[in-house]
């Protein structure tokens, strides 16, 4: 990792919520579950980034999730990470998602920085698991 990541490092999206990221509930659109934790996960994924080499990458590691309220298609969200910890190669965030009435998400999310080449050699020792299940 590149120096500097620290606790308070923040980056925030915004997002439009459109029936692809939305679900029917009660005759009302609202925003998904799966697309919240998407949400999250990559403005978390995204700040973690900045401090990447070209050999990294991070992967998720845990996520826990509180929705709190719905928030309806047609109106947007703001997602912002935090940064709380780094700890060698683990990093956690704050995540927090406001539409613009409320808060309408919380999570806590890890991720964990790894070496691409090493990944690439344990994603092809999987594929070649894969080929052979057979």
């Amino acid at each position: 990792m590149k120096p500097g990541l620290c606790a308070g490092a923040t980056r925030t999206h915004r997002h439009d919520i459109v029936a692809e990221r939305s679900v029917m509930e009660e005759g009302f659109r609202i925003y998904s579950t799966p697309s919240l934790v998407m949400d999250m996960e990559m403005t978390c994924h995204d700040l973690l980034g900045e401090y990447l080499s070209d050999t990294e990458s991070a992967v998720g590691e845990r996520v826990e999730m509180d929705y709190l309220a719905a928030t309806l298609e047609g109106m947007w969200v703001e997602v912002t990470a935090t940064v709380t910890s780094v700890a060698g190669r683990r990093v956690n965030f704050m995540a927090e998602v406001r539409d613009e009435f409320e808060v309408v998400g919380r999570a806590t999310h890890v991720r964990f920085v790894v070496d691409l080449a090493k990944q690439r050699e344990r994603l092809d020792a999987r594929a070649v698991k894969l080929a052979q299940r057979g």
